[in-house]
């Protein structure tokens, strides 16, 4: 009938009893006519595990010597997966990322897939084997092994899928599909049936940790149907394509939200002093990612430039800022921490009108500060004080109605 790709995520394969079960589900897949392809992550916390021992023995270890380090707990769960595979009397082979063909840029620690050599995977296809691939993996032209960076492993299952024309591929996790929103923290959260690939990349970038951004990226331009859904269940996920159903356009679609975001704020004296695009390309140089921007011109003619970033990010942002202060020409440097972001999603917004308008009237009337604002043709996202996170959320959830998505 075609190839299906399973992922499986570290505590999906955290034990043998889990690994078993992953084996059975495999199974079931390929009794239905399929050809089983299994992307796995390492065994549960083993990756943070071997973290520390490098830690031990390095605060600041070599980025080559730690994708050595780390893909070995993929290696190991590749190998106990096939053995209960074949213990269970199913013919199946594991693959290493680079076995497997998947070539990636010469960047240690967050590499990009460049291409994907296949024909050893497509030849056990062929011999009617189940293929187990470790994720998060690869191998640059030189042969040097690396690492694909967070989320690895959803990326390689949604490359592998684009490469063999899958016909679906199934993100199998500890939860049963994508929710209108976090369901620890919020009351009344319902399980999406669908969601377009946009919607799902705009809540994933905005902090909904289901999947990876990369990974619905390589999905959205492949076309590859997407699925979410419960690692050892039966039960149906949540479907990711490029059109939805009819009766699933409801305007908004889900809300997400991130703590730990700091906001920093650039003051010129003068407008004529402003050097934005020197204070973007400095922070490029040197790997800070900054998010909402907004620009400002006050009636004395004075300029100032805020922008959101991570926390974590802070610390280095501030130095190069200050390091670059004569070249970038600013008087004076802020910034706040324990802020949030909190974000509505959903294809219907493009042509409803008044959805922004509602949001922020709901937030106001329950007394959740505003900081900051940005929008796009599918998404509103405001900053708020990390204190009313899980509130903003919540008065979203109830006044879009998500609970009867």
């Amino acid at each position: 009938m075609g190839v299906v790709v399973l992922k499986f995520g570290g505590t999906s394969v955290s034990s043998i009893e889990k690994i078993e079960k992953t084996a059975e589900q495999a199974i079931r897949e390929k009794e239905q006519g399929h050809q089983v392809v299994i992307v796995v992550s390492a065994m549960g916390k083993s990756t943070d595990k071997l973290v520390q021992m490098a830690e031990q023995i390095s605060k600041l270890p070599s980025k080559r010597e730690m994708d050595m380090l780390l893909t070995t707990g993929e290696q190991i769960t590749i190998s106990l997966l096939a053995m209960a595979l074949q213990a269970k009397g199913a013919n199946a082979v594991s693959f290493t990322g680079f076995q497997a063909g998947i070539e990636t840029e010469r960047v240690h620690g967050n590499a990009r897939i460049l291409d994907i050599e296949s024909e050893r995977i497509r030849a056990a296809l062929a011999e009617n084997k189940i293929v187990v691939v470790a994720g998060f993996q690869g191998i640059t032209h030189d042969g040097e092994i690396t690492t694909l960076g967070r989320g690895g492993s959803d990326t390689t299952a949604v490359a592998l899928a684009a490469e063999l024309a899958a016909l679906k591929c199934a993100i199998c996790t500890d939860v049963d599909g994508v929710y209108t929103t976090d369901p620890r923290y919020v009351t009344g959260t319902i399980k999406l049936e669908q969601l377009t690939y946009d919607e799902m990349l705009e809540l994933a970038n905005l902090g909904a940790g289901v999947l990876h951004p990369r990974s619905v990226e390589y999905a959205k331009n492949f076309k590859i149907p997407l699925e979410v859904r419960l690692s050892h269940g039966e039960t149906s996920g949540t479907m990711i394509e490029e059109v939805l159903d009819l009766e699933n356009t409801k305007v908004v679609r889900g809300i997400a939200f991130e703590d730990g975001i700091t906001r920093i704020t650039i003051h010129w004296s003068r407008k004529e002093d402003m050097r934005v695009s020197k204070v973007f390309t400095e922070l490029a140089k040197n790997n800070v990612d900054v998010d909402i921007i907004i620009q400002g011109i006050t009636g004395l003619g004075h300029g100032n430039l805020s922008f959101t970033l991570k926390t974590a990010a802070l610390l280095n942002a501030l130095a190069v800022l200050e390091d670059k202060k004569g070249e970038i020409g600013y008087e004076q440097l802020e910034s706040e921490q324990d802020l949030a972001k909190v974000s509505i999603v959903g294809s219907g917004m493009v042509s409803n009108p008044g959805v922004a308008a509602r949001m922020f009237e709901a937030l106001t009337e329950n007394k959740v500060p505003i900081k900051m604002i940005s929008t796009s043709e599918i998404k509103v996202s405001t900053v708020v004080p990390e204190r009313d996170m899980v509130k903003a959320a919540q008065v979203l959830h109830d006044t879009f109605e998500l609970e009867k998505a």
